[in-house]
């Protein structure tokens, strides 16, 4: 495995880090998602993402309890807080209020003192961005958060917030969770956020680098789905949905053919090129059992020649 600083900040990240979105505390087996989550950290993945609304906490009690058992100091933990997590008018948002009741939520949930990383997971336009920044920095400042990041923020609102953060002498955000694959590349659009990460030295996690899986190469058709994939399962199957056409299917089936003549799969193949961005630290990724993140991990290290970049860039020219 190996390790990125986090944009400007002095920690360091591996290049593929674990995610619990898809099903820890519900779909996903309990002691199958230990089994992950410590397979992944004897590979050396250093870096476990949650969020409050992830199963209602339940995310983060199993990413929480499968950690108890490492030294604290070696892992990078991180979760969010933004959407709903009850029927008040306050318990969501980013105003000072849910901000200081989520994150001690968070932490119980988790059974840690504090988090690595705190993310706003979305833009809150009702909360004024000042009240919000003031409550990241307190606690930054009462220990129980390390570094802050957001989480698909506009250019403009990202820019935005670091200008008052640096104007008001609050702690900067340092990190951006973004989506970002072959299948969507918005983030490079001019003016977009890569040039304002870029800018300003913000590191990037790329979440769904694999696109749901999907660019795996494991979907053949539009109907026959391998047992127990994400396709099968109703639960969790929403997002994947949307790549389901034979346009995209097309042009994911060319990456086998690619992956085969470097010696590496379609996954390597897609977090590989996730990774080729300087400002991207790491490859966020979900795992229902430990062979996807044994497999996954290969890809750290691996370099793209030129030539399957331009390929790559030909086949896959537009968001889906």
């Amino acid at each position: 495995m190996q390790y990125r600083r986090l944009g400007n900040a002095g920690i360091k990240v591996s290049e593929i880090s674990l995610g619990s979105y898809f099903g820890y505390g519900s779909v996903v087996d309990k002691q199958v998602a230990f089994d992950t989550i410590h397979r992944a950290y004897d590979l050396g993945v250093n870096f476990f993402d949650s969020a409050d609304c992830y199963d209602d906490h339940a995310a983060e009690k199993v990413l929480g309890e499968a950690l108890s058992g490492y030294d604290r100091g070696s892992y990078v933990l991180a979760t969010k807080v933004f959407y709903p997590m009850g029927e008040g008018p306050n318990d969501r948002g980013l105003s000072r209020k849910h901000i200081t009741e989520s994150i001690d939520r968070s932490l119980r949930a988790l059974g840690t003192d504090y988090v690595d990383i705190y993310y706003c997971h979305r833009y809150d336009t009702e909360a004024p961005l000042d009240e919000t920044l003031r409550a990241l920095d307190d606690l930054v400042r009462r220990g129980k958060v390390l570094y802050v990041g957001i989480s698909e923020w506009a250019p403009g609102q990202i820019e935005e917030a670091l200008g008052l953060a640096d104007k008001l002498l609050l702690d900067r955000l340092v990190v951006d969770q973004l989506q970002y694959s072959l299948l969507n590349r918005a983030i490079e659009e001019k003016g977009g956020v890569l040039e304002v990460a870029r800018k300003h030295r913000l590191g990037l996690v790329a979440f769904q680098p694999l696109a749901q899986g999907f660019l795996t190469g494991k979907y053949k058709s539009l109907s026959d789905f391998p047992q127990g994939s994400r396709m099968t399962k109703s639960e969790i199957n929403k997002h994947i949905k949307r790549y389901f056409n034979q346009e995209t299917l097309d042009r994911v089936n060319t990456l086998p053919a690619m992956a085969a003549e470097l010696g590496i799969t379609p996954a390597h193949l897609a977090l590989a090129w996730v990774l080729r961005k300087d400002a991207v630290a790491s490859a966020l990724v979900g795992a229902s059992r430990p062979a996807q993140i044994e497999e996954n991990v290969k890809a750290s290290g691996v370099s793209l020649p030129g030539d399957v970049l331009a390929k790559l860039d030909d086949v896959f020219t537009e968001t889906v």
